[in-house]
């Protein structure tokens, strides 16, 4: 998975965030807009494919953030027994700064409370500072890393857990 974890209720998706920005589940219709906030975000993008592959699936959370008819933000959580992975988060560059990586990553956790996760797994690049303030702010402490993990520049992952209540 490239650029790091890429930060609702029981799988469903809370109607308003604040003004005209609404979460809702991410739909085949979203996926070039998806697609594009990958590439913008990270320098090891996802494909299409990869993201098709999860539009639907019972144990994947994928909300989307819409401005309007726009898509800025987007988030993929996995989930199998009591773990979630939170897989992927990004917002677009001028969604950036308004909270929505924190409220996504917000939505994630109660999904994943609510689905009986007891913890939550993720990877982050070592050297994305304010992902790794994001997800500290919430919670997630290092359990450990997985050398040369990214491509584009090689860098160390450092895995990130949180057990929930």
């Amino acid at each position: 998975m490239g650029g790091g974890a890429r930060a609702s209720v029981a799988g469903g998706v809370s109607d308003a965030l604040a003004g005209a920005l609404t979460l809702r589940a991410a739909s085949d219709g979203d996926l070039d807009a998806v697609v594009a906030i990958e590439r913008g975000s990270f320098s090891d993008p996802w494909s299409r494919g990869s993201f098709g592959s999860l539009v639907g699936a019972a144990h994947v959370y994928f909300p989307v953030v819409a401005e309007g008819a726009s898509i800025v933000a987007f988030a993929i959580a996995i989930f199998a027994a009591d773990e979630g992975e939170l897989a992927n988060i990004a917002v677009t560059p001028a969604g950036r700064g308004r909270g929505l990586g924190s409220r996504l990553l917000d939505e994630v956790l109660s999904v994943a409370l609510a689905r009986g996760a007891r913890t939550v797994w993720l990877e982050v690049r070592e050297s994305n500072v304010a992902a790794r303030a994001l997800y500290g702010s919430r919670g997630f402490m290092q359990a450990g890393r997985r050398k040369r993990y990214y491509d584009d520049p090689v860098e160390d992952a450092l895995v990130l857990r949180r057990t929930l209540p």
